[in-house]
């Protein structure tokens, strides 16, 4: 089955409001006439009231970079699903390794936010990835699936519809390194093949599984011309609108 390709930037703790605001501006002139690519700009909280704005008409999809599980309450400094959704999100980045490895963020966390941004109808980007050390220890596959099984355990198939899921090997993460296309599609094979086991066999090939380990320019038509590998999920290259529209456009050609 033939899936669209998504690019989609995680800006991180980057861009004020006024520089999100430019960079938007910036990208209408590039990819005004993008059809054959998803694109997903995910900002600071701070930006999205504004950035939901100077979207509207544009082929680009908003995103938050994380969430808490709860509808409300005393969490102070946390943002719900409804915040995400009343600021003009359709998208959220949940899991990311950085957000792990920082902010203590487990599995078991990590699906309860899934659990929440579904039912307020966020469409979650969930990541999942090993660190260098388990990858060297041969332990890819184990680790990769006590984090789907953490995300996902809950839901039946018709919940999964929405997701979309990010594979970050950790040690490619603002590193400079990627992983060969080789390694890569072998992380989404097995991914597919895990949806397929747990949820039946369509899942695996209507998913759209995204490839998050420094996606650049540069090593972007290796990796996008594997069948597997859906798209990007672009961390430091998505701050130069140059080298994100850049990517949109390889992208396009690969659709």
């Amino acid at each position: 089955m033939t899936r669209k390709k998504v690019i989609a930037g995680n800006w991180k703790m980057h861009k004020t409001v006024q520089e999100s605001a430019q960079f938007v501006k910036n990208l209408r002139i590039k990819v005004l006439e993008t059809k054959g690519v998803d694109i997903i700009l995910c900002a600071p909280f701070t930006s999205l009231f504004h950035m939901s704005e100077l979207l509207d008409e544009m082929p680009v999809g908003l995103g938050a970079e994380n969430m808490h599980w709860a509808d409300q309450g005393a969490y102070t400094g946390e943002i719900s699903a409804e915040m995400l959704k009343s600021a003009g999100c359709e998208f959220v980045i949940l899991g990311h390794s950085e957000r792990r490895q920082y902010f203590g963020e487990t599995d078991e966390t990590v699906g309860k936010k899934v659990s929440a941004a579904l039912n307020a109808d966020l469409k979650p980007i969930v990541c999942i990835g090993e660190t260098l050390e388990q990858r060297n220890a041969e332990q890819v596959e184990e680790v990769l699936t006590r984090q789907l099984e953490g995300a996902f355990s809950d839901l039946n198939v018709e919940k999964m519809a929405p997701v979309t899921i990010a594979y970050e090997p950790v040690w490619a993460i603002g590193t400079g390194e990627n992983a060969t296309p080789e390694q890569a599609v072998e992380a989404h094979q097995l991914i597919r093949g895990w949806l397929n086991e747990h949820f039946g066999d369509d899942l695996g090939s209507t998913t759209t599984v995204l490839y998050g380990g420094s996606m650049k320019p540069a090593n972007a038509k290796d990796l996008l011309k594997n069948d597997d590998i859906d798209g990007g999920l672009i961390g430091g290259a998505s701050l130069d609108v140059d080298k994100f529209a850049e990517l949109v456009s390889i992208a396009e050609e690969l659709s």
